[in-house]
């Protein structure tokens, strides 16, 4: 073997020379480069109050393009990767709940932070997603005030609520925030970076100054949380307040209360070294196939995602008897971690490259982070399997139909599931793209149907319910394209698979 081929580097199956290395590694500074005058003469369009942050934002924007031009392949070598131990994960039941006259020390210690930063258009509505009603006419928001004004009422403390807000929702947050003036929660907002999209073909940012339409900006994902809570001073402040702990979580997931059995673990002092970071996860089930999840890494806890999964690998990744548990998102982290991470520069978040097509044709990318992907920065993290209840996101009206229905009643804007479900699954809804905006969803149930014996339920095509439906084990109503099903008030359906051109008589 000659000495030019001994020194190639194999990727992906060809041969990378010397002269091709070089020819990249010209072309990455070239990008980087570039990038750096183009986002010097974006910042001087920036109001003059606003440079010092906008700053800051391209600083960390820059160090994520960097490493999007460097770094190739998989972030992980399969080959590495281990399984966790059996007790590397600790289980919910094993936790011990606070003595009640520690529960006040405990809680001033807390902050909760809810991600706000998505948009409802998925299901239909504009604003924020966290004003989307969710029951008896109160919204994602409604219900997580109401939450932390309870747990502070009962226990005489002041839980601080802390939102992060995206440019798209924060101007429609602060004026819902308004309503809660006579409420006694302390809420603060800081908003969550503004990058530049990304041109695919030229690799240039495609807004042309600070002022321009929102198109040409996004916010990078909830892994920004880290340096932009930092950025906005309320991490300082909670410090000097003697806060240890945040608890941060999506707004849209309803089973994602504060849990007084987790805040009494990390705050134990026979608990040490206290963990830095600490992840929820939860039983995988086939519908969570895509879930990220927990395994050993280099000798650290590492989230495992999806995207990052090596093409021949996907269906073992999937494996529901393999990989047994995935994140929830939410997740409680030391205050000061956070401060001497971002200070130190230790924070490390793989990349999700998100490509999008505009609606004039353009072909953007939009790099972004996770927040629970930095959990290798922490010390001591841990994760606990906790109760799928924890669990309940609403991501589509199909999980929004589960939320209204009968198997949950409402507590102190908590949702609990009804004593009268025999199991504690949730079923398995589909339902159909006729239902997918939450305005048309409403049209079609004249009532929420009882789910409380319901396994699984499949709607496609133009189906409508009249009130007092009840749906039971396994039902599949399938209305082909030009015909229509209507479903009459009282309906009972058990193990039923209704199709065609129908409408059930009474009788």
């Amino acid at each position: 073997m000659d000495s030019s081929t001994s020194k190639a580097t194999f990727v992906k199956g060809h041969r990378r020379t010397p002269s091709d290395i070089e020819f990249r590694e010209a072309m990455r500074k070239d990008a980087q480069s570039a990038m750096n005058k183009e986002l010097n003469k974006l910042l001087a369009t920036a109001p003059p109050g606003q440079q010092e942050k906008v700053r800051k934002e391209f600083d960390s924007f820059e160090n994520l393009f960097a490493r999007f031009l460097r770094e190739s392949g998989p972030s992980v070598e399969w080959e590495k990767l281990k399984l966790l131990a059996p007790d590397a994960v600790k289980k919910y039941t094993a936790l011990e709940g606070p003595a009640t006259a520690e529960i006040k020390t405990l809680l001033s210690q807390l902050v909760v932070i809810k991600l706000n930063g998505g948009l409802g258009t998925s299901m239909g509505c504009t604003g924020p997603k966290s004003a989307i009603q969710v029951r008896n006419e109160l919204t994602f928001l409604d219900l997580n005030v109401q939450q932390i004004e309870h747990l502070n009422k009962v226990y005489g403390v002041d839980v601080p609520l802390v939102l992060m807000n995206s440019f798209n929702t924060d101007e429609d947050t602060h004026k819902i925030l308004r309503k809660y003036s006579q409420i006694k929660v302390s809420i603060h907002t800081f908003n969550q970076s503004r990058y530049p999209r990304i041109n695919r073909d030229t690799l240039m940012p495609m807004a042309r100054s600070f002022s321009e339409s929102d198109e040409g900006w996004y916010p990078p994902g909830h892994g920004d949380v880290y340096y932009s809570l930092y950025n906005s001073g309320l991490l300082d402040k909670f410090i000097k307040e003697g806060k240890k702990y945040v608890f941060i979580s999506n707004i849209d997931n309803m089973g994602a209360t504060v849990d007084l059995n987790i805040l009494n673990f990390l705050l134990n002092p026979a608990n040490t070294p206290a963990p830095e970071f600490l992840m929820e996860v939860t039983d995988k089930t086939r519908a969570d196939v895509k879930g990220g999840t927990l395994i050993e890494y280099e000798g650290k806890l590492r989230l495992l995602e999806f995207a990052q999964v090596p093409s021949d690998h996907v269906d073992e990744f999937k494996s529901v008897s393999k990989f047994k548990i995935f994140n929830t998102n939410n997740l409680w982290i030391s205050l000061e971690a956070i401060k001497r991470n971002v200070e130190e520069a230790t924070l490390h978040m793989e990349i999700i490259v998100n490509p999008k097509t505009l609606e004039n044709g353009m072909n953007v990318v939009q790099l972004e982070t996770a927040v629970g992907a930095a959990i290798k920065s922490f010390e001591n993290a841990v994760g606990i399997n906790v109760p799928r209840s924890r669990f309940l996101p609403v991501k589509t009206t199909s999980d929004l139909l589960i939320v209204m229905s009968n198997l949950y009643a409402m507590k102190t804007g908590a949702l609990e599931m009804s004593p009268k479900r025999s199991f504690p699954s949730v079923p398995l809804v589909k339902l159909g793209h006729q239902f997918s905006k939450v305005k048309d969803f409403l049209k079609r149930f004249a009532s929420i149907p009882d789910l409380i014996e319901l396994d699984h339920l499949t709607v496609a095509g133009d189906v409508n319910f009249g009130k007092n439906v009840s749906l039971r084990g396994t039902v599949i109503i399938i209305a082909n394209h030009g015909e229509k099903i209507d479903i009459p008030m009282g309906s009972i359906l058990e193990n039923k698979i209704v199709s065609g051109n129908l409408r059930i008589l009474d009788h």
